[in-house]
Parts: C-alpha cells; sequence; structure tokens
C-alpha cells in the first residue's frame, strides 16, 4: 500500500528537478557587443610615393568599403583605438558555428599599415591588389572569406590600385596581432563570432 504513494512522490520530485533546471545554452559563455562600423580612414603620410589623386581614391575605397571596421583594434568590439586605425586587431573573427563547436577556428585581422615586421611594408602593390580581389596573402594562399574577398572580385583596375597605393602610403604602425587559431585550439585572445545561420523551420 505504500508503494504509491512513494512513486507518486518520486514522480513529483522529478517534476519538480526538471522545472527548476536551465537547459544548457551554448551562447552563456559570451556577451552581446555593438561594433564600430563607420571609421574614419587616416591620412596618408606627409610625403608619398603615389599620385596624390590615386591615393585620395585609396582612402575613399578603404572607408566605403569599411575596412577599418575589422582592422582597427577595439572597434569589433565598439571601443576603436584611433592610435591604431588599419593596423589589426587583437579582437579576432570566429567562423565556426557557435552554436555546434567549443573551439572555433578565429582569424585575426591583420595590420594594414606599411610596417615592415608587422604589417605590409614588405608587401608590393600588386600583392597587395591580389588580397583585396582574390584573397590572396603574400605567399600565394587563399584567406578564408572572412575578409569579405568575394565581394571585392569586381572592383576595378583603378580603384584595386589606389587601394593599395593609400594602404602603401600609411604612416606604418607597429603592431603585432594574435595568431590565427585553427578549430579545435584554445583561443589565447578575445574574438566574436561570424556567420549567418538559417532557420530549418523557415526554408
Amino acid at each position: 500500500m505504500t508503494l504509491i504513494p512513494n512513486l507518486r512522490n518520486l514522480l513529483i520530485g522529478l517534476f519538480f528537478l526538471a522545472g527548476c533546471s536551465t537547459p544548457y545554452n551554448p551562447m552563456d559563455d559570451y556577451e552581446q557587443v555593438t561594433s564600430a562600423t563607420i571609421l574614419e580612414s587616416p591620412a596618408p603620410a606627409p610625403q608619398v610615393d603615389y599620385p596624390p589623386d590615386m591615393v585620395n581614391q585609396g582612402r575613399y575605397m578603404v572607408g566605403l568599403l569599411g575596412c577599418g571596421s575589422c582592422h582597427t583594434n577595439g572597434a569589433l568590439v565598439g571601443f576603436p583605438n584611433s592610435s591604431q586605425l588599419l593596423a589589426g586587431s587583437n579582437t579576432g573573427i570566429a567562423y565556426s558555428n557557435p552554436m555546434v563547436v567549443d573551439k572555433p577556428g578565429i582569424v585575426y585581422p591583420s595590420n594594414l599599415t606599411p610596417d615592415v615586421e608587422t604589417g605590409i611594408g614588405t608587401w608590393s602593390l600588386e600583392q597587395i591588389i591580389a588580397m583585396v580581389r582574390g584573397g590572396f596573402d603574400n605567399h600565394g594562399s587563399q584567406t578564408l572569406p572572412v575578409m569579405p574577398w568575394p565581394s571585392y572580385a569586381n572592383i576595378n583596375n583603378e580603384d584595386a590600385e589606389s587601394i593599395a597605393m593609400y594602404l602603401k602610403s600609411l604612416a606604418p604602425v607597429r603592431h603585432q596581432v594574435p595568431a590565427n587559431v585553427m578549430p579545435g585550439q584554445d583561443a589565447t585572445a578575445p574574438f566574436v563570432h561570424f556567420g549567418v545561420y538559417q532557420s530549418r523551420d523557415q526554408r
């Protein structure tokens, strides 16, 4: 006769525990940030080796494409460092699905100033153009489309060359960004998530 009340109490207890438990949310380890999307492109150095009209056009194009939104330290989390405009970011961009992958692959936006050791000081104009339009680095390897080079593929020759001339005309800023992280590795620097995920129920 005592079996039924004990069973009832057990079921009530399990129901209570289930109701009080919080389901796992993989986004609990993250906080929402608002990136800085409109940044002034820095002025070129006082004396440049390229035609001023091309450099000015390049400055306009870099601003139009929003390069500083990723390549300026602090911009991805809403606090751009004005002394490091286009000099790379200590905050990376994760490209793995945060709902699935615990340790994502991360790209740290590079230093676009002509610093020889930490930036593009040793790059030729042709190498910069190849990066802008095809995502190829100075070693000929194609980067992940976290940098939206597929969207820049149709930039005309003059605009691509003007971007390269402008970047080479900047004052060099020494700033070494963290190394990129492969999926499954531990990140040693902060990052934000990148990606668009479609609801399966709405397809």
